[in-house]
Parts: C-alpha cells; structure tokens; sequence
C-alpha cells in the first residue's frame, strides 16, 4: 500500500534500513519528521521524471540549490562530488536491461548520500535497485548507507561483465568460423554492432572506473573501514572489463580486416586468371580474324587441308604460348 501511495508522489521506494541487513517500507507522508534509531539509515530512491520529485528536492529535501541542479540535470556523465558536511554526490551508469533496449545505451542512476541517508534518482527502471531489495526483503542486504553505495557499485559492476563475456564470446564464434572455413563470410553487421557496443561501453565505463579509484582514496569519515579495499577492487574489475573490451574491438577489426583481405585476394586471383586467358586467346583471335576476312589471296583457301594447316597455327601458338608463361613463372 505504501508503494501505491509513494507512486503518486514519484517515490520507487522509501526504505529505513534497520542496520542488520534488512529494512522496512515508510510512506511519503512519514518523511517529514523521520526520526531513525541509532543505527538506521534513510534510502529514498525516486523517479526523475515525476514532477513532484522536483518539488520535494527543492523544497523538502534540505539539499542545496547546487546539489538539486545537479541531480535533475539532463544529461550527466559518471563522476563522484565531495561536498561540505562530509555529504558526497554520485553519479553512475548501468547496463540497460530494460526490454527492447540496447545495453549499451547506459541507464544513469544519480545519488546523494551522507553519512545515513541516501537519494537516489533514476529515470529507467534500473535492475541493480530492484536486487538491493530483494537482499533486504531476505534480510541480507546493505546495513548503512556506505554499504548501500558499495553494493549499487558492485550490482552495476556485475552486469557490465555479464555483457562484455558476451560481446568476446560473439567475436570468438566469429573467429573460430573464419579459421574453420576459409570460405565463410564473416557477418559484418554483428561486427559492426559488437565494435560499436565496446565503444560505447568505453564511453561511460572509463570514467567511472576513475570514480572507484577516487572513493578507494578519499573515503568519507562515515564509510566502513574494507570499503576502500571493495572499491579499489570494483576499479581493477571495472580495469579488466575496459581491457577485454578494447581487444573485443580490436579483434573485430582484425576479423573484417582479414575477411577485406581474403575478397581481395581471391578478386585479385580471379582477375589474374582472366587476364591469362585473355593473353592466350587475343593471337589466336588475331590469327583466326585474319584468315577469316573475305577477300581474295587468303593462304590455304583452295587447298582442302587449309583448315587442318589454321587449326594447326592457333594450337601452335597456344602451346608456344604456354611455355613461355611457363618460362616466365606467370602460371
């Protein structure tokens, strides 16, 4: 019921995390004058797109001017804010699962969090979030809002390799098929896509992995003291994935590339052979041409071997033909 009524409001969901894994559900109308216990934490996670989550940012949420420009900005790309108080902003991407989506047009997922309250917008469903409830709903979910941050790092993560292992396997079919077949065409248009899907992956995913880099430096106060270690090792993940995915390019390229090469090789063996037939035939085009013109004094003409003695020229001159290019290596 709680949820019904959040939606009217542009509130997913409003969640008070009782810091041992799990976490109750509140309504809109219980936000203003929210007391938490000692070790709760407040997550709200809204839809970008309702107009009344505009209205609570400005006026009911005690962020800065600043900070709500910033979340309800059109167009952001993945970067990490530290602000005064110990408050921080971060924005990050993820997979986009929706369907009949393409993944790689990334869904932006955009935060504010201090030390036991986290604000979330999203414009998409975002399936990272939907996981974050299903752990609390079992009572294993994050205990404290550094936790929360560090597990949405680690479910966005995940995802981007699920789609990377699938990109380098789809340019390993392609690979395995041209070196098994030296007639198969590659499909350009998977490559193609395969190229474009790494790019833009590498798009988004680069600058977030600075943002892991960054928070495993400079840690809040009230981050957990392995957080730093879990968000060094996100930034080696999110590394590995950023390599993998620069040699899935590269190995597509390759596979276009060698395919490009073998079409021009077997054109190039194509037009060699005409030309040698055309080198054998243009004499014996001349000679016979020339004996068939129609006017008087043609050798042989009156003689009944004069055709055995022409057909004996043409095929000398194929065979003298021959060995010369023989001779010359050219066949």
């Amino acid at each position: 019921m709680f949820e019904e009524d959040n939606a009217q409001w542009g509130l997913v969901h409003a969640l008070v995390l009782d810091g041992k894994g799990g976490a109750r559900s509140i309504a809109r109308t219980e936000l203003d004058g929210l007391q938490l216990q000692p070790l709760e934490s407040l997550w709200l996670h809204w839809d970008r797109s309702h107009p009344q989550t505009r209205t609570w940012l400005l006026h009911d949420s005690g962020l800065s001017e600043f900070a709500c420009d910033l979340l309800l900005e059109e167009n952001t790309r993945p970067r990490v804010l530290q602000m005064a108080n110990e408050q921080m902003l971060l924005f990050l991407r993820g997979v986009n699962l929706n369907p009949g989506a393409e993944p790689e047009d990334m869904v932006s997922v955009r935060i504010f969090a201090e030390a036991r309250r986290v604000i979330s917008l999203r414009l998409r469903p975002l399936r990272a979030s939907d996981e974050v409830l299903q752990q609390l709903d079992e009572g294993r979910g994050p205990k404290s809002a550094s936790e929360l941050l560090l597990l949405m790092g680690e479910l966005l993560t995940a995802k981007v390799q699920a789609l990377v292992s699938d990109l380098s396997e789809a340019v390993d079919l392609e690979e395995e098929k041209v070196e098994a077949d030296e007639r198969y065409t590659p499909e350009q248009g998977s490559l193609q896509q395969i190229r474009r899907r790494a790019a833009g992956l590498r798009r988004f995913l680069a600058p977030q992995r600075d943002i892991y880099a960054q928070l495993s430096r400079n840690k809040c106060s009230w981050f957990a003291d392995p957080d730093g270690d879990y968000w060094n090792e996100l930034n080696n993940s999110l590394i590995r994935y950023l390599e993998e995915l620069e040699l899935a390019r590269e190995r597509a390229a390759l596979v276009l590339e060698s395919e490009d090469r073998r079409r021009s090789e077997r054109m190039n063996r194509t037009m060699y052979r005409f030309g040698i037939i055309t080198c054998i035939f243009l004499p014996m085009s001349f000679v016979t041409g020339l004996l068939g013109i129609n006017v008087g004094g043609i050798p042989g003409s009156s003689s009944p071997y004069g055709f055995l003695f022409a057909s004996l020229i043409v095929l000398g001159l194929a065979v003298g033909q021959w060995w010369l290019f023989r001779k010359l290596r050219w066949v």
